[in-house]
């Protein structure tokens, strides 16, 4: 990985939080594998997570019915979206991985980062038609969701009471292309060893495994 540049898009209010300490320690085994690390701490940036006609800095192509995926692919061609997702177009554009940092809300996304990936992932930058699913315009990129899920892994099994988990974010894996299982095992020894990540992070806090709240970890790209 090394030269490498990754990107973490991280939602979560607290540095001290779980989330928190697994960003950083990623951070630090990521920079000291060699690569060039850019972290997005979307609270910290008081990022906008509204989809509003403020993100056309130009003149909108219908006025009289405004239509928010028409008139960002529309400014997007013309380089008229606001500076904020642009500034994030760009981190995403450079980075060979991904690494989404996010606690489980309501068996998504936190609302900033969903509207993250509203805002920056506008047609003709992320996908076109063609060009969407296997044919997307970031194919060839890595990205890794790394989420809690404030629950044990018995929780989110085909019979526990959340539900499997697989199946309430499958759209959000579908969307990035999940690899085979053969590819996951690859692209996690490549990039950073994850059990180091986690003990390191439960070092961090303070505590043991045992005591901390699920975690899980997927391995999908773009």
């Amino acid at each position: 990985m090394a030269g490498k540049k990754v990107l973490i898009v991280y939602a979560h209010q607290e540095p001290r939080s779980l989330n928190g300490s697994l960003k950083d320690v990623a951070v630090a085994e990521l920079s000291q594998q060699g690569c060039a690390v850019t972290v997005s701490d979307l609270y910290a940036m008081n990022f906008e997570p509204r989809a509003t006609g403020r993100d056309i800095t130009g003149t909108l192509s219908n006025p009289s019915f405004f239509n928010y995926s028409v008139e960002t692919h529309e400014a997007y061609k013309k380089r008229s979206l606001s500076s904020d997702i642009v500034e994030e177009q760009k981190k995403l554009q450079e980075a060979d991985l991904v690494i989404f940092q996010f606690p489980l809300y309501w068996f998504s996304v936190p609302a900033v980062l969903k509207g993250w990936m509203d805002r920056v992932l506008c047609q003709g930058f992320a996908f076109d038609f063609p060009g969407s699913y296997d044919d997307g315009l970031l194919k060839g990129k890595l990205a890794i969701l790394s989420l809690t899920t404030a629950g044990t892994a018995s929780m989110y099994s085909k019979t526990g009471v959340n539900g499997d988990f697989r199946y309430f974010l499958w759209p959000l894996q579908r969307y990035q292309q999940i690899p085979s299982s053969e590819n996951c095992s690859t692209i996690s020894c490549k990039i950073i060893s994850l059990e180091r990540v986690w003990m390191a992070s439960l070092r961090c806090l303070g505590t043991s495994q045992s005591s901390t709240q699920g975690l899980s970890l997927l391995f999908p790209c773009f």
